[in-house]
């Protein structure tokens, strides 16, 4: 079982309304409802205060983080989007009936939630102003200095930068998110997991934009999401009939260019699935720059390194 809950406020009393965050929320929910071949993901609750609605208040955002994070869930994801407020080395949550006073709820109590769900593994999202400050020692408690075990933080920003929205209503930090998850930030195999969402988002912000930071404390890759492989996982069982050892050279020659004649289909099959693999990084041409001309001169291809990584995983029986 696994459980999201996706936050986007807009609405604020005591601070400026903001234009994106519930957009955000809206483009969000299809990526982590569904994974791309249309199968179930995230079952996801979705908490949305526009402009002109009723608003979300701190008791309303305490309601659902503790629905969130009540047993009978073996993953548990919260993005939030909206303003953030630092406070004392913490980062708080705005809520729409925030105040400078009690602005709305602090990561630290988030994270007293997390400490005493039976959840094994958690992810928690921040798209908001500040939200690096989610994992400084403050937040987390002299007696905690870690995550617990099986959470990760990743956050628009560092805890003294803004993160900001585009001129089209989204947060730019969510934008990017959203683009990793339709695809970006999938492997070979088609995972997305938060290690590849976070090379994707940090390569999406220049040196004197705001920062993405990611804390972990885990031990191992939770999909987020799944897209539909790069290569259909038969053809990559093939790496190792196609490579004998990692460093085996396959042999090219014409015949396995399907323009040439006499045709040979069993040949032009394999430049087929030669052609995606080199199209994802995984084999390249022996002297040539283009497998075209490997075969049509006779030399071959080899595996890269990331290919000889898939050629271990496939000799492993992991894919």
């Amino acid at each position: 079982m696994k459980r999201a809950l996706l936050v986007g406020v807009d609405q604020y009393k005591n601070f400026s309304q903001l234009n994106g965050c519930v957009n955000d929320v809206t483009a969000l929910y299809p990526l982590l409802a569904r994974n791309e071949d249309d199968s179930p993901n995230l079952d996801c609750r979705v908490a949305k205060a526009p402009q002109d609605g009723s608003g979300l208040s701190r008791d309303d955002l305490l309601t659902l983080l503790d629905d969130l994070f009540a047993p009978g869930s073996d993953f548990a994801l919260f993005y939030f989007a909206g303003h953030g407020a630092p406070q004392n080395g913490d980062v708080a949550l705005v809520t729409s009936d925030g105040t400078n006073a009690t602005p709305g709820i602090r990561f630290s109590e988030i994270l007293e939630r997390i400490i005493r769900s039976e959840i094994k593994e958690t992810v928690v999202v921040l798209d908001c102003c500040f939200s690096g400050g989610a994992t400084t020692i403050a937040a987390l408690g002299t007696d905690q200095a870690i995550l617990p075990k099986g959470t990760t933080v990743l956050t628009a920003s560092r805890g003294d930068q803004f993160s900001v929205e585009t001129a089209s209503g989204r947060g730019q930090f969510s934008t990017y998110f959203e683009g990793a998850l339709d695809g970006g930030a999938a492997d070979v195999l088609g995972h997305v997991n938060i290690s590849g969402l976070y090379a994707y988002l940090t390569e999406s912000f220049g040196a004197w934009e705001q920062r993405p930071t990611l804390k972990a404390n885990i031990d191992r890759l939770h999909d987020i999401r799944v897209c539909d492989p790069r290569v259909p996982k038969p053809m990559l069982r093939q790496l190792p009939q196609w490579f004998p050892t990692p460093d085996q050279v396959l042999s090219l020659d014409p015949s396995f260019e399907p323009t040439e004649e006499p045709s040979h289909p069993e040949n032009e099959a394999i430049f087929a699935g030669l052609q995606k693999l080199r199209a994802c990084r995984l084999i390249e041409p022996v002297g040539e720059d283009h497998l075209y001309y490997a075969a049509m001169r006779s030399t071959g291809c080899i595996l890269t390194p990331l290919g000889k990584h898939y050629w271990q995983l496939v000799k492993a029986d992991r894919v």
